[in-house]
């Protein structure tokens, strides 16, 4: 489908943290569209199973590949696997990731810091690095690529600092990619998104920690938004960019959190 001149029919597309939630949504949108899109995530059977209903879904063959994003050889093995089979990449979305314990931040193991870090920054910094390997190589050269930041990029949530950090390092790490990507037609942005419903914010119908202490209920939205504006962002041409889009449930406490 073409949109402001862009053509997407038939390009490549990789969602890591493809195989539920967001990324499901992010990904079954972007295949309607005509991208031609690689589910990435850890568990082989959830991705199989994902990719044959979206491929039935859509019309579109979605293909899997598994892959750990805070391995190095694992992200490599990926970016190998999309080589051999497309010979390009134009557009990756970094959306795997993980939340941490809400447990004060003393009580927060050196393990459970690792694996936040891990999943949430060293994968997209990990992916990021393949793709400009890739989107530099190729011909015609460059692509796009989407972080997925979280409205925790810019506001915490009280005992979220693992986190939270993460979320603010991936916008630094958008910025660094949009500038260093510049010279080569490869386009950064990200997509911090507000209480999107998914199995991580399935607890917030219980109630939520607020910053005075008190736990509230929050409302969520529905996947298909934040999915819609993703492919807003990819449909654009690689001399156009979202640095940043803000997409969240209206009565959400972030505005004024705390």
């Amino acid at each position: 489908m073409t949109h402001n001149g862009f053509d997407v029919k038939g390009r490549i597309a990789l969602v890591t943290g493809g195989g539920t939630g967001i990324g499901r949504a992010m990904a079954k949108d972007l295949s309607k569209e005509g991208w031609r899109v690689v589910i990435s995530g850890r568990r082989k059977e959830v991705l199989e199973k994902t990719a044959a209903e979206l491929s039935a879904e859509t019309g579109s063959e979605v293909t899997w590949s598994a892959a750990d994003v805070g391995d190095p050889a694992s992200v490599r093995a990926l970016f190998d696997d999309i080589r051999e089979k497309f010979g390009r990449i134009d557009l990756v979305v970094n959306n795997a990731g993980i939340s941490n314990s809400s447990v004060p931040l003393e009580d927060i193991s050196f393990e459970e810091w690792n694996r936040v870090v891990a999943a949430n920054l060293t994968g997209v910094f990990l992916c990021t690095q393949e793709a400009f390997r890739l989107m530099k190589a190729q011909e015609p050269r460059g692509g796009r690529i989407i972080n997925n930041g979280s409205i925790s990029a810019t506001a915490p949530r009280p005992n979220s600092a693992p986190y939270t950090s993460t979320k603010h390092a991936v916008t630094g790490l958008t910025k660094s990619a949009a500038l260093d990507g510049r010279p080569f037609d490869i386009a950064c942005g990200q997509i911090d998104i507000g209480n999107a419903a998914s199995d991580m914010t399935a607890r917030m119908s219980g109630g939520v920690l607020q910053a005075n202490g008190e736990m509230m209920s929050e409302p969520t939205i529905d996947p298909a938004h934040i999915a819609q504006a993703v492919v807003y962002m990819a449909s654009l041409p690689l001399d156009a960019n979202v640095l940043t889009l803000t997409v969240m449930a209206t009565k959400m406490p972030f505005v004024g959190r705390g």
